[in-house]
């Protein structure tokens, strides 16, 4: 390889807590929400479908605690989207960010002109998981049992999940009350119920909302509930549950599954 032909780049990430939080594609879906006030309207214009973007802003909004984007109700349009103070100041700042890093990249480039044969290109590696729903929070209680142990996770204010794990993954964890952790919950294993339902369950986690999105499939349907504000769960079920129950958009909701559906983990 010639010399020449050697550039430098670099994308910038943000990182919460050890967690990809927005990736460039994702503040930049939030920027153009910003302009134009639609989230369709954005993705169409960043080349992301409109799942993919409702996905990237739930992912932003369980990670951050707080909504970055809300809905507006109402007017001669019909409603539309726009960026909280807090997404805003999210954009300004990574904006910033962004202009110094590529004044880097280029001061970089112009030392390592020449220097081709003496770069090594490394790679970094990344562990990526396919559970729909995550969340960061804080340990704040771990109460022990004859063989398992059961740990509570604030994922924001006054919104607890409850995982069963083993004595040895808390110990090696470090699981403590105090401590950092992500929740990991396997859209699969969310059950939707509904105000209407009479019936007691055994799950230990029953997260109550209102549902935001209902996305039918060939199949299957994908249930968002948002369970407080900014903060949602994503569940699949049957095309046929969702229409038995009655499910639409803006209809209460309960998000239902087990202890022992919820992976923890700590940032690494």
């Amino acid at each position: 390889m010639k010399q020449q032909d050697i550039t430098l780049q670099g994308a910038l990430w943000l990182n919460l807590a050890g967690e990809k939080f927005g990736s460039p594609q994702h503040l930049a879906l939030l920027a153009q929400i910003d302009v134009c006030g639609s989230i369709s309207q954005a993705a169409r214009d960043i080349r992301l479908s409109y799942k993919a973007a409702w996905d990237a802003i739930d992912h932003m909004n369980n990670l951050a605690g707080e909504p970055l984007v809300e809905r507006l109700s109402g007017g001669k349009g019909g409603g539309g989207t726009r960026l909280t103070a807090r997404g805003r100041q999210l954009v300004a700042n990574y904006q910033i960010i962004e202009r110094e890093h590529q004044q880097f990249l280029r001061n970089l480039q112009r030392q390592a002109s020449g220097m081709a044969d003496d770069l090594l290109l490394l790679g970094g590696m990344s562990m990526k998981t396919s559970a729909r729903n995550q969340f960061l929070g804080k340990v704040v209680a771990v109460r022990n049992g004859a063989v398992n142990d059961e740990v509570e996770v604030e994922i924001t204010d006054g919104l607890r999940l409850v995982a069963v794990v083993t004595h040895d993954s808390v110990a090696s964890l470090g699981l403590e009350p105090g401590v950092t952790a992500y929740a990991l919950i396997k859209a699969s294993s969310v059950i939707v119920g509904t105000q209407d339902d009479d019936i007691r369950l055994s799950a230990r986690n029953q997260l109550r909302g209102t549902v935001s999105r209902l996305i039918p499939g060939a199949v299957n349907s994908e249930v968002v509930i948002e369970i407080a504000a900014g903060v949602s769960i994503a569940a699949i079920i049957t095309n046929g549950s969702a229409e038995d129950m009655g499910l639409q958009t803006g209809c209460s909701a309960t998000a239902i599954f087990k202890a022992s559906s919820v992976i923890l983990g700590v940032p690494g």
